[in-house]
């Protein structure tokens, strides 16, 4: 008989593991410790073989059966469902890995903290931290274009930083650069905004020349540049 949500719920735990079946080769395994996986016995190339389909109760009754008609389709199309889930789980991992924020923070542990002081470098990861991930950071480095990068350099920008705005601009393009030479882009799209940024202006200041300026000085510089 095919299981029920209640059968699958008061599915008790045993000396051994055992399994209890459903329809079309799906079956839920009960392990001594109450664990409960929902598993799928099927026939490819003539031989027998399982794929794992989930626990219970993260994976209910209704979603297990869900996954066991895809599976079964590859089958029908003659994709073997095992080999099908680790190429997909293969495929995820390695766009995990070309992201904007997997190759960032590669390039800075690998390659930017041992070109600057320490202090430098986190003050640059914490820029693309807050001004860069929000809006590129999951999106494939590759993928990534010049219309998009401004948008984020205009956002820091229009809030008074354009001389932060260069800086994040520079540190993309050393990402993207990184990027191109690790095979996980073609071309760096910060090269498409040399002119697309109002130059950063500069302000000249009266020296400090009283001692006990200096300190509070020294404060607000690097709260400034805690921020920014």
């Amino acid at each position: 008989m095919p299981l029920t949500d209640t059968g699958v719920r008061q599915a008790k735990p045993a000396d051994k593991t055992y399994k209890v079946s459903d329809e079309k080769g799906l079956y839920l395994e009960v392990t001594p410790s109450g664990g409960k996986r929902w598993r799928l016995k099927y026939r490819f190339g003539g031989k027998e073989k399982r794929i794992s389909l989930g626990t219970y109760p993260d994976t209910k009754l209704k979603g297990a059966r869900k996954k066991r008609n895809e599976a079964r389709d590859l089958l029908d199309e003659g994709i073997d469902p095992s080999a099908h889930k680790q190429a997909e789980k293969a495929a995820q991992t390695v766009a995990a890995a070309t992201t904007f924020e997997a190759v960032a923070r590669e390039w800075y542990e690998t390659k930017h903290t041992q070109e600057v002081t320490e202090s430098h470098a986190h003050r640059n990861l914490r820029r693309l931290e807050r001004l860069a991930f929000p809006a590129l950071g999951r999106r494939p480095i590759a993928e990534i274009t010049a219309p998009e990068v401004l948008q984020v350099l205009r956002r820091v920008a229009n809030q008074g930083h354009t001389e932060t705005a260069h800086r994040v601009k520079a540190l993309t393009g050393q990402v993207m650069r990184y990027a191109i030479a690790t095979g996980r882009a073609e071309r760096d799209v910060t090269a498409d905004l040399r002119d697309a940024l109002a130059p950063a202006s500069t302000k000249h200041h009266a020296a400090v020349v009283d001692p006990e300026e200096v300190g509070p000085l020294l404060r607000a510089i690097e709260s400034y540049c805690r921020k920014w």
